[in-house]
């Protein structure tokens, strides 16, 4: 729902700028401002999630979503609409930020592939469904009532959100049980050790925001996965931007026929998702022999669709080629997109183990800053160079940042927190933290 509220406001920018009086660019940073609360949030909602329980946090984070939409709807000036993407973001990340935690409240790490796929595979499906949604509906009712679509959708998730979650975080349902028995006894001995052991919520916020950092400026391995995933996550927020003019130029495509071209985003998660399957059955296969570097048989390959489909894109988005050759492009595109996505996750949760969500969040705020800031200056690249030489750069960038997954055995051995290695027959595993010849040992 929140990936789909980012796509069809996308598309209905032109209606938006000519409604409001503002520029492409002003309209733009609506995108990247949306993005951009999905990178800083995550910094602080795990700490409140460990302290409240993952359900509050969801049901609040919910409810202020729905407003912000209510937010945009309304919105008399561009300045309104803008606040109100900036605080969507911000809120709307819940689900994205809290996600990796659900899923290890409930699944075991070997079983975490098939739940964390299929939450990648409705994240990037959402993106073309809510550009296809969100161009019938604006192309005959306008741009605010796809905001007031998505806000029907909104209190629809919140009422089941009310009745059918429960809380899944250990620490909390112990709590609530010790709670619900000195009520109950009278007998105030009864208390769960997290209740014993538990933190202050400002320490907790405190090491949430400054581990992902130090990760992200100090992990080679962090600092790659995230200037990759940035890139092609900026790639992503700028062909949003680029579909509906290209298209409607190039092919005399109206509003309604440009949304239905974001169908092939829909198409590439798909591939990407039964990818993303297999990868997990190659996981379990090879797991014992090669551990968290068997993620990443497929992004290999992905790694390479994602230059082969913006190739495609950039030099068949012309009016003497048909229109299916550059769909063709976007969907190998979204294909290696969907595959890279999932596996960056895994691979990060698989290296850092206890400190995953620290890892990931540093990615997510690197990823998602790039997200805000390639909206900026794409729009007068694509003046300046063309659409197509501009894709091209893209596609040569995407080429160059290629070998990202084929190098990570170098990148293990100058990750000081990811340094492996097996003790004895219970493949019991240690951090090894190497600085010169100073060498400190974590469990």
């Amino acid at each position: 729902m929140t990936a789909a509220a980012a796509s069809s406001f996308s598309i209905s920018t032109p209606s938006l700028t000519y409604d409001l009086h503002c520029t492409e660019l002003e309209a733009a940073l609506g995108l990247g401002l949306y993005a951009v609360g999905f990178g800083i949030v995550p910094l602080v909602t795990s700490s409140f999630s460990e302290e409240i329980g993952r359900r509050p946090v969801y049901i609040f984070s919910s409810v202020v979503f729905t407003l912000t939409q209510i937010m945009v709807a309304l919105a008399p000036n561009i300045g309104t609409v803008l606040a109100g993407r900036a605080l969507g973001g911000i809120f709307g990340s819940t689900g994205a930020s809290l996600v990796g935690g659900s899923v290890a409240d409930i699944w075991q790490p070997q079983e975490r592939g098939l739940p964390m796929t299929l939450f990648a595979f409705t994240s990037l499906f959402s993106i073309g469904l809510g550009s296809v949604i969100g161009g019938v509906i604006q192309s005959s009712l306008g741009w605010r009532w796809v905001q007031w679509i998505h806000i029907m959708f909104s209190f629809f998730f919140i009422i089941l959100v009310v009745l059918v979650m429960s809380e899944t975080r250990a620490s909390i349902i112990l709590i609530q049980i010790a709670r619900s028995q000195r009520k109950l006894t009278g007998n105030n001995a009864h208390r769960a050790k997290a209740e014993i052991d538990r933190e202050s919520l400002w320490s907790l916020i405190k090491t949430s925001c400054s581990r992902p950092l130090y990760f992200l400026l100090t992990e080679p391995i962090v600092q790659s996965f995230s200037i990759w995933c940035g890139f092609v996550w900026g790639v992503v927020y700028c062909f949003l931007e680029s579909i509906t003019p290209i298209f409607q130029t190039t092919y005399g495509f109206n509003v309604q026929q440009t949304g239905y071209v974001y169908i092939t985003l829909c198409i590439g998660a798909t591939i990407g998702f039964f990818a993303n399957l297999y990868q997990d059955k190659l996981y379990r296969k090879h797991f014992a022999r090669k551990e968290q570097e068997a993620r990443l048989y497929l992004v290999c390959v992905a790694a390479l669709c994602l230059p082969i489909g913006m190739f495609i894109f950039a030099w068949t988005a012309s009016p003497k080629i048909h229109w299916i050759a550059p769909i063709v492009g976007l969907s190998v595109f979204m294909s290696g997109v969907m595959v890279i996505f999932q596996v960056t996750f895994l691979y990060l949760a698989d290296c850092y183990n206890t400190y995953a969500s620290s890892a990931q969040a540093g990615q997510s705020l690197f990823r998602n800053s790039m997200a805000l800031v390639f909206p900026l200056f794409t729009q007068q690249m694509f003046v300046t160079l063309t659409y197509k030489w501009a894709l091209t750069l893209f596609a040569i960038l995407a080429l160059v940042m290629a070998p990202t997954p084929f190098v990570r055995p170098n990148l293990l051995l100058l990750s000081p927190s990811v340094r492996f290695f097996v003790i004895g027959g219970d493949k019991q595993r240690k951090l090894i933290h190497k600085y010169g010849s100073r060498v400190v040992i974590m469990l």
